[in-house]
């Protein structure tokens, strides 16, 4: 079989497992849209409704109700349905069944040192999920199904991504094909890890008991602007390079997420607010975060009045996406040697 050409293209998802915080969109939706922007790649984003249900059965209510909200959440952050192919996975059943192929490439030892499946299976892997257990190969189909050149990726995720080049690695070498690519991350940005508001250590999480620990998208202006305030800082004035941040999460946490909503290095934030005390500082990141993302509070909630049209959306992006897996998926079968009619 000749070499397959590539066309560059991206993929990526998010669990619909409700409460999308500044996180989300900071440290993924914000890079899809400007991925989307530059023109320079074909852009696939999907709400990737399997994998929610990897460590728990969700009601089906809150499913569906998760899944529409981050499709709200994706449109209102910028990603046009027009521009990009979005989608919820379970409409496009190429991803499981390109899984199973994948199982069966994938080796027990490589999904055993998960760092993911070791954390949340915990001492007590023996009652997890096996869904939990070959996650990182559904992942894998998720993107290679496309034939997915580029991933964004956050540094939680590298390992499966590191996985998913070693399952197209060892299909092409077992089957002496140059047919799925080895897929590079795309991890960029001052705050691909959004850390907590009030423990700059630990990573901003919707499941966090304490709602002043993360900023939700669903905050309206005067929330966001209030939790800003009283996030945790220290006694010292910023200072005048990014070096004086070291041991000091907080105030990095801070710094970096002004950098990332205006687009600028977190240096340059110091450029501008060297020598302020955070009272001052908070004040100036309160604005700048109320003016990015309280309109996109407001486009969710008009979407969300409205599930019919998002059913719509996701129904046409399945149509789209599977313009692109259905062929694959047939290519990849015909390589494995599997009779179709």
């Amino acid at each position: 079989m000749a070499e397959t050409q590539f066309t560059p293209r991206v993929f990526s998802g998010i669990q619909p497992s409700g409460g999308l915080t500044l996180g989300n969109y900071l440290g993924a939706m914000k890079r899809f849209v400007t991925m989307q922007d530059e023109g320079s790649f074909e852009t696939i984003y999907c709400m990737v409704d399997l994998h929610a249900i990897t460590a728990r059965l969700v009601p089906a209510d809150e499913l569906r109700h998760n899944t529409r909200e981050l499709c709200a959440g994706f449109i209102a952050a910028g990603i046009d349905p027009e521009k990009s192919i979005l989608f919820n996975q379970s409409q496009v059943p190429e991803h499981a069944q390109l899984a199973w192929i994948f199982n069966c490439v994938a080796r027990m030892g490589w999904m055993g040192r998960m760092t993911q499946w070791k954390d949340k299976a915990g001492k007590n892997a023996e009652a997890a999920s096996l869904g939990l257990f070959a996650y990182p190969a559904l992942m894998a189909a998720d993107i290679l199904v496309y034939h997915a050149t580029h991933v964004p990726v956050g540094e939680d995720q590298k390992q499966h991504l590191e996985l998913t080049r070693d399952i197209a690695a060892k299909f092409n070498h077992d089957y002496g094909v140059e047919f799925f690519p080895v897929t590079e991350p795309v991890i960029e940005g001052a705050a691909t890890r959004v850390m907590n508001l009030q423990d700059g250590t630990k990573k901003m999480s919707k499941s966090d008991p304490s709602d002043k620990t993360r900023i939700n998208l669903t905050d309206d202006a005067d929330a966001i602007a209030k939790k800003i305030r009283k996030a945790k800082t220290d006694p010292e004035p910023l200072p005048e390079a990014v070096a004086g941040l070291e041991g000091r999460p907080d105030a990095r946490n801070l710094v970096n997420i002004y950098a990332a909503l205006a687009d600028i290095t977190p240096q340059a934030v110091l450029d501008q607010h060297a020598g302020a005390l955070f009272g001052h500082f908070k004040m100036a990141l309160a604005d700048l975060a109320v003016d990015k993302l309280a309109p996109i509070s407001t486009e969710m909630s008009r979407l969300m009045a409205d599930p019919a049209e998002i059913d719509r959306i996701l129904g046409r992006g399945a149509e789209r996406a599977r313009e692109i897996t259905v062929p694959i998926l047939q290519q990849t079968y015909d390589i494995v040697g599997m009779l179709r009619s």
